[in-house]
């Protein structure tokens, strides 16, 4: 694209609107069809709180 080129902002905000969608739409399917897998961040996160809980609980004895 040239810089004397006005940009269409309005398409490209469609664009980036319908992509989302799209990816949201694809996610539902998968998970209707059993493939929900859990993010990663959800697991560590419980990994550190199940470690905290039994540490304090060491601690606290």
């Amino acid at each position: 694209m040239f810089p004397s080129e006005p940009r269409d902002r309005g398409s490209e905000r469609q664009n980036w609107v319908e992509r989302r969608r799209e990816k949201i739409r694809a996610e539902i399917e998968r998970n209707r069809r059993g493939e929900y897998t859990v993010p990663t961040w959800v697991l560590a996160l419980a990994l550190a709180l199940i470690v905290g809980a039994w540490a304090a609980l060491i601690i606290l004895a």
